[in-house]
């Protein structure tokens, strides 16, 4: 928070006439004016002093005013700061009664005073490209009227980081930056309806479909009115939309899961699918600052593996997309394993399938009644468990005509699609479309945007008449980058509809999907997957598309037709809200090779986008163990574009690693980080995502947790091609040498820090702010991973406050707020 005490300024203009002509007197004519008991008084601004000149009071030095003391204002010295922070403006008046004072401000850009009828006034300072003067005035009036004023300036800079970074500790709690406090709001388990009892923890739990869900991860704040309507500027009131990836099974059951491998209960199983999916619950500011949800709110919602889905966009009605539940292919129960997400700008959600093909239940006797083209698609997407992740499809259910448990059994089991639900696993792995403002509402799958393991869906900046894109990756090692571009120019006005999902139809259900192909110069194209274009057709011999719904449920497929790169793992996509560039984590790749070494099928060797290959001890594995983060420009800086540029702004590493081949971005103590996830940049309507966004890099790793829990760092990167080429040695396993050149960022140096450590075993994933940017939300998943009922390896989120052995550990959302109330990072 930045301090002003301010100068006196103060004078009196004697009230003595001693000229006897009639032409009126200086003292007459402000009289007319301003009316002699609001005479102004103050300094150099002062209205007299600017209309008749500073010289006419010299030498008047009067300390009354009709037998009442003068006023001397104090209002404040120069001083500067920079965007994003607090200033205070402190004003005193004194030598006579005060009945009123004010701040009001008088030049630079508009920014909104806090307590301005008083002698105390405080706004965030604005987010400027370069220092800027912004004038303020001070006035008090005293018991007969008179008024004086005083004037001061500050002089705002451009945003810059404003903490000093966190150590890398294995401590069992969130850990924050001085200055800072973190506190919990939802946690894995709490109610989200009046008569739902509180969680007790204990693994005798029920009714988690009205419970917050587990494994919290991608997050977005939606603001509420006092009404209760859509506000997109509220930053106390809101709808917290989070996903719920996976569950820790563990601690989920009064003595752990029962039966593994065997027939599971019901009841636990139960439990186990409505934990995953999507929560949105309400949360509100209190006037004392703290945070908390509102748990019998009308919005509250849990959108579970369990929900009814429409189907919308081309594949609706496909074959492929067939079951016993919908014979025609436009329906579906359900969402899973949900990481990243996407909005609208029309103030819906997508949120993204990853993970989803493991939770079937399809062994490779399954194979026999497949077609061969089936069982090419179904081994490229990894559906090809024996029993599915949880055993869900072995619950023998009370009632036969429950379905919910014999949905995740895709074996062939009846005559044809429609009696069975061997086409189960092709309703997954969509994004899906989510108003959170109506809770009657359907969601819809957008096939449009392909299949695939979905890790976001992530809006390039929106231009009125131009096509606007989503950025999309998938999950996977190996695997590619793609991008939606809709059929429709974007209108404007579509941002405020009532029919949100309606305009979702509009732009979402009709367009082009493209997967990025990266070339060694630091160009790439997007490669469209449209039926008969490339290699994208009937003939194609290593999978024959029969048309455009086939090409969509089968993106991997048409993806490895068209020649994209491969990826070390592509994650969450980020857009810069200034410059309209996309940022790509790229996690790690364990099956990173280099020439020379033999290569599997599901290996690939380094590449100018991919270029390392190494060990990162204690482990003795090879391959990009610590992930990087690449950033792509679009030709034209438009979403319509074909062609690109790209760079790798940061390559993760210890800050011990070789600097010439690993440790590529020169990442110190302050800031070296491993497997970056989750990405996200500040809201451009608060000054962290203004001129030079906030970056925020959230961490899931295991190969530097030997040092720090995983944790979340916070930049303010440049721009591609900022930095320049760099050639990397690697090794193979036989010890042979070969090189190649990548395209590096400017180093970071300390434009980027540590913001946060979590507690044991977690992963950081899922932030968001309020509009203003002076809250933080931050998911915390799965901490005391790893561990068991007999082993607790982790007690928080109870340990966040106190001594808490023997508590289970749950996923939880904390809120982070700054102690001086500035916006959070800057």
């Amino acid at each position: 928070m930045e301090s002003f005490a301010l100068p006196t300024v103060s004078y009196t203009d004697g009230e003595i006439d001693t000229n006897p002509s009639a032409t009126p007197t200086l003292n007459s004519l402000i009289e007319q004016r301003y009316s002699r008991r609001t005479t102004l008084r103050g300094g150099v601004n002062a209205a007299a002093i600017a209309v008749f000149g500073g010289g006419l009071l010299a030498g008047c030095d009067e300390d009354t005013t009709n037998g009442e003391p003068a006023l001397s204002v104090v209002a404040g010295s120069s001083g500067a700061t920079s965007g994003g922070r607090v200033v205070t403006l402190n004003g005193t008046a004194t030598g006579a009664q005060v009945t009123a004072q004010s701040f009001t401000q008088t030049s630079g850009p508009a920014v909104t005073l806090s307590g301005a009828n008083s002698g105390a006034t405080t706004f965030i300072a604005p987010a400027v490209a370069s220092a800027t003067t912004l004038g303020f005035r001070y006035t008090a009036t005293n018991g007969s009227g008179l008024i004086s004023q005083a004037d001061t300036t500050v002089t705002i800079n451009p945003p810059a980081l404003g903490f000093t970074a966190v150590a890398k500790n294995r401590n069992d709690v969130v850990t924050v930056p001085a200055g800072y406090t973190v506190n919990v709001l939802y946690r894995m388990g709490d109610p989200l309806a009046a008569n739902v009892p509180a969680y007790r923890n204990d693994g005798t739990d029920t009714n988690f479909a009205q419970r917050a869900g587990d494994h919290g991860d991608a997050l977005y704040y939606y603001g509420l009115s006092a009404s209760g309507g859509r506000d997109d500027n509220s930053s106390t009131r809101g709808l917290l939309v989070m996903n719920h990836e996976n569950i820790t099974e563990q601690y989920l059951h009064a003595n752990g899961p029962t039966a593994p491998g065997g027939i599971r209960p019901e009841g636990e199983v139960t439990i186990e699918i409505d934990l995953h999916g999507v929560s949105i619950v309400e949360v509100s500011r209190a006037a004392s600052g703290a945070w908390s949800y509102v748990q019998n709110s009308p919005f509250n919602r849990r959108i579970t593996p369990n929900t009814p889905m429409a189907i919308n966009g081309p594949a609706r009605g496909s074959a492929l997309l067939r079951t016993a539940f919908s014979p025609t292919g436009v329906a579906g129960r359900g969402t899973i394993n949900n990481c990243a997400n996407g909005v609208t700008p029309w103030g819906t959600n997508l949120t993204c399938e990853e993970n989803w093909a493991g939770y079937f239940r399809r062994p490779s006797s399954d194979n026999a009644l497949r077609s061969a083209k089936e069982v090419v698609a179904l081994a490229r997407y990894g559906v090809g468990s024996s029993t599915g992740n949880y055993g869900w499809s072995t619950v023998v259910p009370a009632d036969p005509a429950n379905t919910i448990f014999r949905k995740w059994d895709a074996r062939v089991t009846g005559s044809d699609a429609t009696q069975d639900y061997r086409n189960e696993p092709n309703q997954y792995g969509w994004v899906v479309e989510i108003d959170p403002y109506d809770p009657a509402s359907t969601p819809r799958k957008r096939t449009a945007l392909g299949r695939m393991n979905h890790e976001g869906a992530w809006p390039g900046n929106f231009v009125a008449g131009v096509r606007p894109a989503w950025y999309m990756g998938c999950d996977a090692q190996n695997e590619y980058v793609y991008k939606f571009v809709s059929a429709t120019p974007w209108a404007t006005a579509d941002a405020q509809s009532a029919t949100r999902l309606a305009i979702g139809d509009k732009y979402l259900d009709a367009g082009t999907l493209y997967v990025a192909r990266f070339n060694a110069d630091g160009t790439g194209e997007w490669l469209p997957l449209v039926f008969g274009q490339g290699n994208v057709t009937s003939t194609n011999p290593a999978y024959a598309f029969a048309d455009q719904a086939d090409v969509l449920v089968h993106a991997r497929l048409a993806a490895d037709a068209q020649g994209a790169t491969p990826m070390d793992r592509p994650e969450w996509t980020a857009v810069n809200p200034v410059t309209g560039e996309m940022y790509l984590t790229l996690t790690n790749n364990a099956n990173r090779r280099v020439p020379g070494d033999t290569v599997s099928a599901s290996q690939r060797v380094v590449d100018a986008a991919n270029p390392r290959v190494y060990t990162d001890a204690p482990s003795t594995a090879r391959g990009n163990r610590n992930g990087h983060i690449l950033r792509l420009r679009e030709q034209g800086d438009t979403t319509e574009a074909l062609r690109f540029t790209w760079d790798i702004y940061a390559f993760g590493a210890g800050s011990d690693l070789d600097a010439t081949n690993v440790n590529l971005s020169g990442l110190t103590a302050d800031n070296d980080f491993s497997s970056p996830d989750g990405l996200w940049f500040g809201r451009p309507t608060n000054a962290s995502g203004q001129v030079t966004p906030l970056l925020w890099v959230q961490t899931d790793d295991g190969a530097f947790t030997d040092v720090t829990n995983n944790q979340m760092l916070v930049g303010m990167p440049g721009r591609v091609g900022d930095g320049g080429t760099r050639t990397v040695t690697n090794t193979n396993a036989s010890g042979v040498t070969s090189t190649v050149v990548t395209r590096i960022g400017a180093a970071p140096g300390t434009q980027l820090r540590r913001f946060l450590v979590g507690p044991i075993g977690c992963e950081i994933t899922g932030v968001d702010s309020t509009p203003d940017g002076r809250t933080l939300f931050v998911n915390i998943q799965h901490p005391g991973e790893g561990g068991t009922l007999a082993n607790i390896t982790s007690n928080w989120p109870a340990s966040q406050t106190g001594p808490a052995v023997g508590s289970r550990p749950r996923s939880a959302t904390v809120v982070i707020t700054k102690n001086d109330g500035g916006v959070v990072g800057l």
